[in-house]
């Protein structure tokens, strides 16, 4: 399979960075502290914002309190973050040539503070501009995330390609407009049947430019054969 785009918007966790130690061992924290489910609050985590996850588990406290609680919990715990495979070399290559910062950013859930810490920390060149949890009303999975990260750079979603792990961050794409690939990660492949594609990583994705063009060349994984092996 070989595509074309004018523009990436790569999500953070799961994609660029694995921070999943981090994430679960924090909301642990958090839940205990606010007499909550430890699972459930994992569980709802992934791939939204905090704050809408804070509201959803303790509609009765401060918002804004909660938040800066569970954002300390995890700007202090950088235990076992990583890079994830294949990105050192996707993004020297996105890099190559001119204009490169009008190619990429980052969209994420995550607050800037925290995004910034976990970018730095698993090595990855933070963008310029790159949209946060702050700069939007509706996080993922609604499509505001990524429509603002396509205007970020300029592009119309159309033009953009969404790499994204999570199912509510694949909806968030789809519904943008964008085409989206997927990773496997974080989420079982069948709640990503909003993805356009989906690969394993990064890794299994080679990227050339051309005359202004992002092209990427991969071969999706079955989702019929993968689903009946997972099952």
């Amino acid at each position: 399979m070989k595509i074309q785009t004018r523009g990436i918007l790569f999500d953070m966790d799961g994609v660029l960075v694995s921070s999943l130690g981090s994430v679960e061992r924090s909301w642990r924290r958090w839940a205990i502290e606010y007499d909550v489910d430890p699972e459930l609050a994992v569980r709802l985590a992934h791939g939204r914002r905090a704050l809408d996850t804070v509201r959803f588990l303790r509609p009765d406290i401060d918002a804004m309190a909660g938040l800066q609680r569970i954002e300390d919990l995890e700007v202090e715990d950088n235990e076992d973050l990583e890079i994830l495979a294949g990105v050192p070399e996707f993004l020297a290559k996105l890099h190559a040539g001119a204009n490169a910062s009008r190619r990429w950013t980052v969209v994420t859930s995550a607050t800037e503070r925290l995004a910034r810490v976990r970018l730095e920390n698993g090595g990855i060149p933070v963008p310029e501009r790159f949209i946060t949890a702050e700069l939007v009303q509706n996080g993922k999975p609604h499509p505001e995330p990524y429509l603002k990260g396509a205007e970020l750079l300029g592009l119309a979603p159309a033009d953009c390609l969404v790499i994204e792990d999570s199912a509510a961050g694949v909806q968030a794409g789809h519904t943008a407009g964008c085409k989206v690939l997927a990773t496997l990660f974080s989420y079982p492949i069948e709640s990503l049947a909003a993805a356009d594609w989906i690969v394993n990583s990064l890794q299994d994705v080679s990227l050339q430019i051309h005359d202004g063009l992002i092209e990427l060349e991969f071969t999706p994984v079955d989702r019929e054969t993968a689903v009946a092996v997972a099952n």
